[in-house]
């Protein structure tokens, strides 16, 4: 909390986040202490205890990660990230007793795509993206590099996985896309020198790499969904299995189990146990089927117990032996889940701070704030929501949707109460609810429309709906709206550059405000005697609801402001959009008091908790993050 930033304003403390990207290829790892998960969350490496699930955070990544690497004794780990085009990714390794940076280490353009230790800590071997295509070989305690080479023969694709021998620091294989090679490095001459692996007819795409206790064999998982064995002595293709039964979409992830057995993740969310090579790979009957593409699997221990992380940033936990004899399948529980595309809005149930209600491609959810789990889903296929409110009596979950459609749902059970029909033919695109069961609605056509909701007055009947006027003023879409504690007025924001100010008993427009810049948001202070508003001109807008007249300007960001809320006692208010940071600014002087980094996609919703304890911002890349509100 005393840290400053260079922006000025001191940090804002993160208490807990939400999240796994979950489409790091093995990007879920257990430490070898066998209590804490490893795993990346935007620009973040989380560190999480499994049985008090308490979090640390290690900060230092300017991007997204996008590998990650545990060390075979737990001493370091190793992240990678990706950064803009034409600049140098950084790795950075990690002292993990410490929880402090060991080295960063940068030669890599744009991204590094993959990463592995050496067995007894000695190296580090680092794979570029598609921008850059060289491995290098870092020397970790020396923190230098020793030798770097093109991972791959011109006429081969991208090569995706890099994996160390189990006993031998001087050799590891890499394979991408017709290219599977195996490296011996000479440390003395500072050279690594590779050997295709002899495959003869075989054609694969390799995506990952795991190798037996032994070193004899490696096998390597690939897209057409068949897992291949080479011998590593002679570098020749031994075996490719199972024989009829390819998993669908690929095989994304193994791990060798100590019966000798492969422990096998599929892109279709199949997680399976398969045979050995001398039983060529056959699948047994030892199955489970997870939501979304398995993109990494961690062992704990010996393998008792296992858990796989999938692209739709679901974190299962699996114990490797069924109880039931007679049904050996795997009995997978979904242990972490986030959102895995952006998330659009955030709310609270009216004057309560213990759960909080998201939105996202095909779902609503509803979260309990200091566990940090998910309370219920509620889920619409193939469908965005682009806003959710809860009314102000708490009976009901109200949702705009791209499909044009106003949805309601009991928040007990997440099941349909009514929908509202073509209530904006091009998409809802805001939502604000009054304390007397009015909806008011935006369009992405720019119309503002008011709904009155009757609830059904004996038991059978249905909620019905009414549209008691459309406001056409504004010609594009409608970001936000927010209504005043009488309910006479509204706001709604535009990004066609007006803010409307509106007299709802009589369908009129009360005050406009017109600026050069695209409206995201506007909100009210909570004495209603003016407004704030922001956008993609990069400031924060004062204006007077009397008469709109213009009271200050702030310089809000260095990118557009998505988000704005205030304090319920007016003192201070946040700010949120594409620079990735969170702002709490004092109200009346216009200062940055505290600033909070950890996202690293843009903001799309950030709001104060009702008991002003705690600020909740939302991301394009999924992530939920709790901040402490410090005043």
């Amino acid at each position: 909390m005393g840290d400053h930033t260079e922006a000025g304003g001191m940090l804002l403390k993160l208490e807990a986040m939400i999240g796994f990207t979950g489409a790091v290829p093995n990007g879920l790892n257990m430490h070898p202490d066998r209590d804490h998960f490893i795993y990346p969350v935007g620009c973040m490496v989380i560190i999480e205890d499994i049985n008090t699930r308490k979090q640390e955070f290690l900060s230092g990544h300017t991007d997204s990660v996008t590998c990650i690497s545990i060390s075979q004794t737990g001493r370091y780990v190793a992240s990678g990230q990706q950064t803009h085009m034409g600049f140098k990714a950084d790795i950075i390794i990690w002292d993990y007793a410490a929880r402090t940076m060991y080295a960063t280490l940068t030669l890599h353009m744009v991204k590094v795509e993959a990463m592995a230790f050496s067995p007894n800590d000695v190296y580090l071997a680092t794979l570029g993206g598609a921008d850059d295509g060289s491995v290098v070989i870092w020397n970790i305690a020396t923190k230098q590099a020793i030798c770097g080479s093109p991972a791959q023969v011109m006429s081969a694709g991208r090569t995706h996985a890099i994996t160390f021998t189990n006993n031998s620091d001087e050799t590891f294989v890499t394979g991408g896309e017709q290219t599977l090679r195996v490296w011996e490095l000479d440390v003395a001459n500072r050279k690594i020198r590779p050997t295709d692996v002899n495959m003869g007819q075989i054609k694969r795409v390799v995506n990952c790499i795991e190798f037996d206790d032994k070193d004899e064999f490696f096998f390597c998982g690939t897209t057409t969904g068949d897992i291949i064995a080479i011998k590593l002595k002679t570098k020749i293709f031994q075996k490719v299995g199972p024989a009829k039964s390819a998993f669908s979409l690929g095989v994304t992830a193994l791990k060798m189990l100590s019966t000798g057995d492969l422990l096998v993740g599929a892109g279709d969310g199949t997680v399976c146990i398969c045979k050995g090579i001398d039983q060529n790979f056959k699948r047994t009957k030892a199955v489970a089927a997870l939501k979304g593409a398995v993109s990494s699997i961690a062992l704990r221990g010996q393998g008792h117990q296992f858990f796989v992380g999938t692209n739709q940033s679901n974190i299962y936990s699996i114990p490797m032996f069924s109880t039931d004899k007679t049904d050996p399948a795997l009995k997978p529980e979904l242990r972490t889940t986030c959102h895995y595309a952006p998330v659009n809005d955030i709310t609270f149930p009216s004057g309560s701070s213990d759960i909080y209600c998201t939105c996202s491609f095909q779902d609503i959810r509803l979260w309990d704030l200091k566990r940090n789990q998910e309370l219920l889903r509620i889920t619409v296929p193939n469908m965005t929501c682009n806003a959710v409110e809860i009314m102000a009596d708490g009976t009901s979950i109200i949702s705009a949707w791209d499909d044009g459609r106003i949805r309601a749902f009991y928040p007990e059970s997440g099941k349909p109460m009514y929908t509202i029909e073509d209530a904006h033919p091009g998409g809802v695109s805001a939502l604000a609810t009054s304390q007397d069961n009015t909806i008011i609605s935006g369009g992405k056509e720019g119309k503002v429309r008011v709904w009155r909701i009757n609830k059904p007055t004996y038991a059978g009947d249905g909620t019905t709906y009414k549209l008691l006027g459309t406001l056409s003023e504004h010609k594009a879409e409608v970001t936000s709206i927010k209504i005043r504690r009488a309910g006479n007025h509204c706001v709604t924001s535009c990004i066609d550059g007006s803010c409307i100010i509106w007299d709802l008993p009589n369908m009129c427009r009360y005050q406009m405000i017109r600026v050069n810049t695209l409206f995201k948001y506007v909100c009210y202070h909570p004495m209603e005697h003016q407004i704030i508003t922001a956008g993609t001109d990069r400031k924060i807008g004062y204006y007077e609801t009397l008469d709109a007249s213009t009271v200050r300007d702030l310089e809000g960001s260095t990118g557009s402001i998505n988000s704005l809320d205030i304090s319920h006692c007016g003192d201070y208010f946040v700010s949120a959009g594409d620079d990735k940071l969170v702002k709490v600014w004092k109200y009346n002087e216009g200062d940055t008091t505290h600033i909070g980094i950890g996202h690293s996609a843009s903001i799309t919703r950030a709001k104060i908790c009702p008991n002003s304890r705690h600020i909740l911002s939302v991301s394009a890349d999924g992530a939920i993050l709790r901040w402490s509100f410090p005043h």
